[in-house]
């Protein structure tokens, strides 16, 4: 990737959103080899930003901005630049590592969704949503982490995915009251009248543990540029399910669950020993 002051203010401020939005994924980013990290805080500033457009930017034009955003992006895949730097920084890391165009446009489709879907009756409707909400931005980070190496990527796009899909039923449940009350979606087939029960929850936790297990055989087998960084998220969001399996369903309904930043620097400090002494 070139190294000209603007490419360096775009990827700063890629790193500022990642800073302001995520405290605990910008704390994992920071475990990853320099060049690894600015491109993760590339795509993460895209993502981000078109999230923001369909759940916060209400009273503006939502549909409109995210056309825009679609727009600015082509362009700067087409060009080689854009005058966004949060665009351009997610358009040098896709041109560099290849990223195929596929995964944004399944990830502006899902995206796009959340403007006018608000329930989501079967599982097929849910699976396609989570491919381009999440699964997609865990193949745009493997991209990055296997650097160019098609086979590696190959390899691991299965895990990746997993991940990728794991970590956002995480936030379904985590979210789950800002998400009913605020955004009015549903994401769980298995909601009843009432809201989500105890056998619902226990079902798409069942599938979280799952995925969790295969993204697990994934991560050891990144490169070491990366690893620790992954494992880190990863620890975090099973740390999470922890915290939301022990929570009543109703409980779930009516606050979002928290990690304290004291359990989240143990769980930094024991992944650190974990990833160096026994290669996770």
């Amino acid at each position: 990737m070139d190294d000209t002051l603007y490419t360096r203010t775009s990827f700063d401020t890629s790193r500022t959103v990642t800073r302001n939005y995520s405290t605990s994924f910008y704390s994992a980013a920071g475990l990853l080899a320099p060049g690894v990290r600015a491109a993760i805080y590339g795509i993460y500033g895209f993502v981000r930003l078109a999230d923001e457009i369909v759940d916060t930017f209400s009273g503006y034009r939502q549909a409109a901005l995210l056309d825009r955003l679609e727009t600015d992006y082509e362009t700067g895949r087409r060009e080689g630049i854009s005058l966004n730097p949060v665009v351009n920084a997610f358009v040098t890391v896709v041109r560099h590592y290849h990223i195929d165009d596929d995964l944004v446009r399944a990830f502006i489709t899902s995206m796009r969704a959340d403007l006018s879907k608000k329930q989501y009756r079967d599982a097929d409707e849910i699976r396609e949503y989570i491919y381009g909400s999440a699964d997609v931005v865990g193949l745009m980070c493997l991209k990055v982490f296997t650097n160019r190496d098609e086979a590696l990527y190959e390899r691991l796009k299965q895990p990746a995915m997993k991940f990728g899909s794991a970590f956002q039923k995480v936030n379904f449940l985590r979210d789950l009251k800002s998400d009913t009350e605020t955004l009015h979606r549903s994401y769980f087939p298995s909601f009843t009248e009432n809201g989500l029960d105890e056998t619902g929850k226990a079902a798409v936790i069942r599938e979280i543990e799952t995925e969790f297990a295969e993204a697990y055989e994934g991560i050891r087998q990144l490169p070491p540029t990366c690893r620790l960084g992954v494992y880190v998220a990863y620890t975090y969001y099973l740390q999470l399910l922890k915290k939301i399996k022990q929570t009543p369903a109703c409980t779930l309904m009516l606050k979002r669950i928290r990690i304290s930043g004291w359990n989240k620097m143990l769980l930094l400090t024991r992944s650190f020993v974990l990833e160096k002494v026994h290669s996770i």
